[in-house]
């Protein structure tokens, strides 16, 4: 089939194989060139290994220090009439360049909330790569189904006591109009929390340290978001918020897990951008246009690959971390420096439609998006006829 993107709204429901491909390359080629990870991690579990930071994550153990990773991811396969999603393709796309380097790499496809996925994430680990010594928590799911009670909880983007108005950015008409947000419910907060909190984080860690899987001085990290004034609303005094709060505690809790095997547990704050999670949260599609064209032009803009690659080596593996009172490893340090957020700030009232492309770098923002799915991508004929039927081998 001859593949096109899509879009509708926050989401492509069409990826490229070979796009997808290329995507993974580029950022296994930046992990390769920055050279060898001092102390890094040999045997690596990355829950939500598929997209963005997880994906990110893993390219980074792997081609950064020659770890053997296990991923868990969540993705929709191919047909011969409809594509796969673009972490299916991703996901198959590191396996094979992974295991040409003679590195252990598979995944499991499956729902890592369920005890059914930790009990088979366990099987593996225990026949083919034996203790862990990072384990990445970086999930992104709207939803949860609790493995005990079998009750469903949805997440909701809200914030809390009142409601919030701000400018947005319908990316599908490119129209600028407020936007109102009410305010969550008190069964809506708890929802949140339960699917974007720590609970399942510990429960992962809880099961392999039962299966005495977790290695001498292990060290395990989830993924938030903070932002800063002009988010804060959405993100801080949110049910996000909360449910990062609910990260922060988890962290806690495992570290006091983790004291007898001498390991360590951190949230670790990354940057604004363009993720399928981010592209569905109100006010940021036109924000991370004004962060991207900001740090382009203070020669400070990081993707995914490089926020890893620092996350690695400032902050997990040195003697010097950059941590916040809250023990979280702060690699957003370079989008919060007060003089970008000061432009930042001051560009955002002065938007409108018509210098939409002028005062942002919504030009960039959408090009990122699409390349998320594997469409804009040098070399690739997109106007060939495509097999999207590629095989993967997922446990």
């Amino acid at each position: 089939m001859i593949i096109k993107p899509k879009v509708r709204g926050f989401i492509c429901t069409t990826a490229h194989p070979e796009g997808c491909a290329a995507h993974v390359q580029e950022q296994i080629e930046y992990i390769k060139d920055q050279g060898a990870i001092a102390d890094a991690p040999k045997n690596v579990l990355v829950i939500g290994c598929s997209n963005g930071y997880g994906l990110a994550s893993r390219i980074t153990a792997a081609f950064g220090g020659g770890a053997n990773t296990l991923g868990v991811c969540f993705e929709k396969p191919p047909t011969e009439r409809r594509t796969a999603s673009a972490g299916y393709y991703n996901t198959v796309a590191f396996e094979k360049a992974a295991k040409a380097e003679g590195l252990y790499a598979e995944s499991i496809n499956g729902d890592a909330f369920s005890d059914e996925c930790k009990e088979k994430a366990i099987a593996l680990l225990k026949e083919n790569m034996g203790k862990v010594d990072l384990i990445v928590y970086s999930l992104g799911a709207p939803r949860r189904q609790d493995p005990k009670t079998g009750e469903v909880y949805t997440s909701v983007l809200k914030p809390i006591n009142e409601g919030y108005t701000a400018k947005n950015l319908n990316t599908d008409t490119l129209t600028i109009t407020d936007i109102t947000v009410e305010p969550a419910t008190e069964e809506e907060i708890a929802s949140t929390v339960k699917v974007m909190g720590g609970e399942d984080w510990e429960l992962w860690i809880d099961a392999l340290k039962q299966a005495d899987l977790l290695a001498d001085k292990c060290n395990t990290v989830a993924y938030t978001y903070l932002g800063e004034k002009l988010t804060w609303p959405i993100y801080g005094h949110a049910t996000i918020g909360k449910a990062k709060e609910d990260l922060d505690r988890a962290a806690k809790a495992i570290n006091e897990q983790l004291a007898s095997v001498n390991g360590k547990a951190n949230v670790s704050v990354l940057k604004a951008l363009v993720t399928q999670s981010s592209s569905a949260i109100p006010i940021m599609p036109l924000y991370i246009s004004l962060v991207y064209k900001v740090m382009k032009e203070e020669g400070t803009h990081e993707g995914c690959i490089e926020q890893l690659y620092r996350l690695f080596t400032e902050g997990l593996y040195t003697d010097s971390p950059r941590l916040d009172d809250q023990n979280r490893y702060r690699m957003d340090n370079l989008e919060l420096r007060p003089e970008t957020q000061a432009k930042i700030e001051a560009l955002w009232p002065q938007v409108t439609e018509e210098n939409l492309f002028e005062l942002t770098d919504y030009k960039g923002y959408s090009e990122e998006f699409l390349k998320l799915f594997g469409f804009g991508w040098d070399g690739i004929d997109y106007e060939a006829d495509t097999d999207p039927m590629v095989e993967a081998n997922f446990k």
